[in-house]
């Protein structure tokens, strides 16, 4: 690692030195201007209740805005949270593989730990589930923004269980694109990645008709072949082709009624493709299921309904209705171990109603805004063989759930800030009759938290909060069965108690009396008790247990500077875990025992991106640092060799973006990931880096 950090630290020193001699060019030119740049931690934050700014919420929060996306020229949904403190991409670099680990919880080989994060799309819950496969499927292309909250407090609003945290991915609008004075646009893209020989076809329409209605239609086709690692060999099963769309319909019934219709798709069709997505596996090793076609169809649609009623402060109202269906078909599986189990048609179709209501209250230095509503979602999962043979190791079923909750937050001289809220979701789990001997099983989940930021004056802040949650069993956890193994009709729900210190600070005119500055940091400690895990007992006992539990706690830093001339990033995170109770198996090796260190940890890491901005060329440019430290365990489903270390990577980029004259609308992005081309294995893969990648992205816009 000592020579990809010496060259990194070089690497750095120059960007930060190409920016500070902007500057002086770049302050003559804006001397006298008033722009004032908002920093990472000054987005606003849409997700935690009433919105607000990312700094001045007690919760650890972080959004990705389009310009992120587009600087990364991002090729998975994975490469668009690269760099979010306490959130960890496992599984692999092919697009069928990615799954999702928040501060240390989710692993791609557990059932279940895709229930411990909530992800949605403009609202909308997504969840897939399937041996070897990743967990969600679809393209950075159709998104504009994505918010991460982390930890358990996020349960009130989503759904009780979010242990890990809550994504939220927001699609594009036509008036992301439709400029003032006009009546739409249109906007052609294409990219190329030369690891892999991969490119975009992008296209999107934008149109108001009238001022109360306007569309988008965005068509996206993106493929690979085969990427290469940076150890010189292959990563077999990365090639692609996939089609993704988007069409979208604002109606604007006046001044505070807004009616929104949706319908997203991602298809990706291809033969004898690995069966393994979350991982390279050996075809000497037992585990190798060898190859199959396989079609992935993944889709939604949303009809929403708002109202700000903006002279009532009783009512700000939201309604949706949503419906997902992601779908796997697989057939005609091949060497080097054939099997028939796999031949089948998998899915989740999910139906999800949110009406949620905000009704605010105020005197004379206070405020509250009291949220409340009720969600119910009907899921069907879908196991159907083509071969004939019962799969019991993904069991049929619905699950069907209610929520209702409630969470006020007041606010006393815009200084303290207190938001309490709890939840209770009522579940019910009624297995298809495919399920030999099972029997629907009910429960209920609470969710109550408690959390405060206090402003000590515009600069300083500290907050805190205590938040408790339940996770009910998947249909997976509770009857699965194989061989001698068998269903756990007793299985208990999981159980997480989270608490949360934190500070933040910010400044602006710093430097240059035209910068902003901010910087905020969380500590966290998360009990988790009755945990649910795969038994480690290969026969004659349930598939998942109980098991006492884990406790994992840490540290996340995040800050950012902005200026006309400069910018910064800075991300860290620091987890540990460790089990609370012995577990063992019948083979040593896969016994777990009260104190060991939790398989899913993720390394420490820091991410430090620094940039310059030449305004009269409308030009950002800068380079971004990635430092992993050693791993505690060794992280892997199979054997891979040599074993996870230390690693450092440099990625650079450049945007160039006219914003007047005859090129204007025009954008071009240029970049080189891992420009040393760093062998190494992220503690959460099963595979080795990706190796050294040039990309290049050409936009253009028209407008009318």
């Amino acid at each position: 690692m000592g020579l990809v950090a010496r060259n990194a630290a070089i690497l750095l020193g120059g960007v930060a030195l190409g920016a500070t001699f902007g500057a002086g060019a770049a302050m003559a030119q804006s001397a006298g201007t008033n722009s004032q740049f908002v920093t990472l931690l000054e987005r606003i934050v849409v997700g935690a209740g009433k919105a607000k700014v990312a700094i001045d919420t007690p919760q650890a929060v972080t959004v990705v805005d389009q310009a992120d996306i587009d600087r990364k020229q991002a090729g998975t949904i994975g490469e668009i949270l690269d760099d979010v403190p306490g959130v960890t991409m496992i599984g692999s670099e092919r697009v069928l593989g990615e799954s999702f680990n928040i501060r240390g919880i989710g692993a791609a080989e557990t059932s279940g730990d895709e229930a411990r994060i909530i992800l949605t799309v403009d609202g909308a819950r997504k969840f897939y589930e399937q041996y070897r496969m990743g967990s969600f499927f679809s393209d950075p292309e159709l998104y504009k923004a994505a918010e991460v909250l982390r930890g358990p407090a996020s349960s009130t609003l989503y759904g009780a269980g979010a242990f890990g945290g809550v994504i939220n991915f927001t699609t594009k609008d036509a008036s992301d694109f439709i400029k003032d004075g006009k009546t739409g646009a249109v906007r052609l893209k294409g990219s190329y990645s030369s690891n892999g020989n991969g490119t975009l076809a992008s296209g999107i329409i934008a149109h108001r008709i009238n001022e109360t209605f306007e569309v988008l239609a965005a068509g996206n086709f993106r493929r690979s072949d085969i990427v290469d690692l940076a150890n010189g060999s292959e990563l077999p099963g990365s090639e692609f082709a996939a089609w993704s769309g988007l069409v979208k319909g604002t109606i604007h019934l006046d001044a505070d009624q807004v009616v929104r219709l949706s319908y997203q798709r991602w298809n990706s069709d291809a033969d004898q493709q690995d069966y393994a997505q979350t991982g390279t596996i050996p075809t000497t090793n037992p585990q190798n299921f060898g190859l199959i076609d396989r079609t992935v169809d993944d889709q939604t649609a949303i009809i929403s309904y708002e109202n700000e009623a903006s002279g009532n402060d009783m009512l700000d109202l939201k309604v949706q209705l949503s419906y997902s269906n992601t779908a796997v078909s697989q057939e005609n599986p091949t060497s080097p171990v054939p099997s028939n189990i796999f031949v089948a048609d998998y899915g989740y179709q999910t139906t999800q109603l949110n009406v949620e209501n905000t009704s605010s209250f105020s005197g004379e230095g206070w405020e509250n805004f009291l949220t409340y509503g009720v969600q119910a979602s009907h899921q069907n999962r879908v196991a159907d063989p083509l071969s004939g043979t019962l799969i019991t190791t993904h069991p049929e079923g619905t699950s069907s759930s209610v929520g209702v909750f409630a969470q006020s937050e007041h606010t006393i001289n815009d200084a303290l800030t207190v938001i309490a809220g709890a939840r209770a979701d009522f579940s019910t789990l009624t297995p298809s009759e495919t399920v030999v001997g099972a029997s629907p099983s009910e429960d209920v989940a609470i969710s109550p938290k408690l959390a405060a930021l206090y402003k000590f004056n515009e600069n300083f802040s500290v907050f805190g909060s205590a938040a408790h949650t339940e996770r009910m069993p998947t249909l997976d956890e509770m009857f699965q069965y194989s061989g001698t193994r068998t269903m756990n009709p007793n299985l208990k729900k999981e159980y997480s108690d989270n608490f949360e210190l934190g500070l933040a600070t910010q400044a602006d005119d710093i430097f240059t009396g035209n910068d902003s500055v901010a910087f905020k940091a969380t500590a966290f400690h998360n009990d988790i008790t009755d945990g649910i895990a795969s038994n480690p007992i290969t026969a004659n006992a349930p598939y998942f247990i109980n098991i006492a539990g884990m406790r994992i706690w840490g540290l996340e830093l995040e800050g950012s500077y902005d200026s006309d001339v400069m910018f910064a990033r800075l991300a860290y995170t620091y987890t540990r875990g460790v089990y609370t109770e012995d577990m063992i198996a019948t083979n040593p090796a896969n016994s777990i025992f009260a104190g060991d260190d939790v398989r899913s940890i993720p390394q420490d890491k820091l991410v430090l991106t620094v940039g310059g901005r030449a305004q009269d060329l409308d030009l950002e440019y800068g380079a971004r640092l990635t430092l992993a430290a050693n791993p505690l365990t060794a992280v892997a489903t199979v054997p891979v060799t040599p074993m996870p270390e230390g690693w450092a990577t440099v990625d650079v980029f450049a945007t160039w973006k006219p914003e007047s004259g005859q090129f204007e609308g025009l954008e071009a992005t240029f970049g080189i990931d891992n420009l040393f081309d760093a062998d190494y294995r992220e503690n959460l893969s099963m595979d080795r880096s990706k190796g050294r990648t040039f990309k290049l992205t050409l936009a253009k816009q028209f407008d009318y």
